[in-house]
């Protein structure tokens, strides 16, 4: 839709689409993820983790699942919350890091892919532009 003119009329249509790109996640149905790009996240996971940590409604309380009674109303209860979330988002980068760990050895060569704990994988979307491997390193160019 972003080609598509007057769809948002405050913003000039694109004249091509993008690159869209799917997060990993751990559904097997309808079709398991596939990444083509597996990024590590160690140099700024600890800012990561507090970013997600300020999004209350979004992981605190649960998200689209949870409810408001998982976030305690009290101070400690609040702070053992804040820590369960960033202890599950951390166990959730390194389950992909461990699961996607030959996708890795294409982006960091040599041992580089087994040193990497946390990561973050994504699938290119069909819908939008499909960019080779060069490409994806001028998307991605922190790539050693």
């Amino acid at each position: 839709m972003v080609t598509v003119p007057f769809f948002c009329p405050d913003v000039p249509a694109m004249k091509k689409n993008p690159v869209f790109m799917y997060y990993t996640d751990r559904f097997l149905k309808p079709a398991p993820s596939k990444p083509d790009v597996v990024v590590s996240i160690d140099a700024v996971i600890d800012q990561k983790l507090d970013a997600l940590g300020v999004m209350i409604s979004q992981f605190a309380e649960g998200g689209a699942n949870g409810s408001a009674a998982l976030y305690p109303g009290d101070a400690a209860g609040q702070q053992q919350r804040q820590r369960q979330v960033r202890e599950n988002f951390a166990r959730r980068f390194q389950a992909t890091a461990t699961r996607f760990n030959r996708e890795l050895a294409v982006w960091y060569p040599g041992e580089k892919a087994k040193a990497v704990k946390h990561a973050e994988a994504f699938e290119i979307c069909e819908y939008g532009a499909q960019p080779d491997a060069a490409a994806l390193r001028r998307l991605f160019p922190f790539f050693e």
